[in-house]
């Protein structure tokens, strides 16, 4: 496949970097049961899905979106390359060529956003008459120091405001007791006035060492949940390693998000297990 510019590793490129349309297309293509071409069976068997999973997968009503999240989150080589390399294997070269501008186009964006990261913002000084100066990533939480040492975390907390009670007796188990923790609460310890999704990025990438991700309905419906989780999801292999630490304390009447189901769950719901929970979690949340 050739892309707008004709050295891009797609290798390189996370499948995150696929957006709606493309995958909505992928879907279009591959639920529908063929005769005489692969469907989404054929590719998440070719992924390395079971025969059961495939089997629970048939219940779904969009079983390619759900093939494709998890397998980006139980494989650190789910890139952009390896999807059009199943895709041939099973013989589906019509669909990579049909949606290669629509791939193309996702590249490129990708690579751009990922350009302006490593970007500083660039400032003209003799229009900047605020001081002092402090470079957006470097002062965003309450103990950061100007020109001091980035404030760092144990664990980020994802969690929606409906969920806050729970997120204050978590302090209070990991950071006000022998644990020790230390958490990072966006209400409690961010700055206000700075970008949400650049502060958000910035502290799970490089200031907190996993992610707690609080599990509930409202967790499910929210925006900033959702980036936080796949972004942290989206991460290189290393980086990922035991970053996500799903947490699930009241029941739910919606099904559990399929792109965590294959972490191991700290649940808070089984009273027999409610007083090993904060001792697991805590033990998690301390490892190297």
């Amino acid at each position: 496949m050739e892309v707008t510019d004709s050295k891009v590793d797609l290798s390189s490129i996370p499948l995150v970097a696929l957006n709606v349309t493309v995958r909505k297309k992928l879907g279009l293509y591959l639920n529908p049961k063929h005769t005489v071409a692969a469907d989404w069976t054929a590719v998440a068997e070719t992924m390395g899905f079971s025969y059961l999973e495939i089997k629970n997968y048939e219940t779904s009503r969009n079983p390619t979106k759900i093939v494709l999240d998890d397998w980006a989150a139980r494989n650190s080589d789910a890139s952009v390359r390896k999807l059009l390399s199943i895709l041939e294997e099973v013989e589906r070269k019509d669909i990579v060529e049909d949606l290669q501008p629509l791939i193309d186009e996702d590249v490129r964006k990708y690579l751009e956003n990922q350009k302006k990261k490593a970007e500083p913002p660039v400032q003209v000084p003799e229009v900047d008459s605020c001081v002092p100066r402090t470079l957006e990533r470097s002062g965003i939480t309450v103990d950061d120091v100007p020109g001091g040492t980035p404030e760092t975390f144990d664990a980020f907390i994802c969690y929606c405001q409906s969920d806050f009670a729970f997120v204050h007796e978590m302090i209070r188990e990991l950071e006000q007791t022998e644990y020790k923790l230390k958490l990072c609460v966006f209400d409690r310890d961010v700055l206000p006035g700075s970008c949400v999704w650049t502060i958000t990025s910035e502290l799970i990438e490089r200031r907190c060492k996993r992610m707690v991700v609080v599990i509930s309905d409202e967790y499910l419906d929210s925006d900033a949940c959702d980036f936080q989780t796949k972004f942290a999801l989206s991460l290189c292999p290393g980086a990922r390693s035991k970053r996500l630490i799903p947490v699930v304390y009241k029941s739910m009447t919606k099904p559990f998000p399929s792109i965590l189901r294959f972490l191991t769950i700290c649940d808070y719901t089984r009273p027999c297990t409610q007083a090993w929970f904060w001792i697991r979690l805590a033990k998690a949340l301390s490892l190297p």
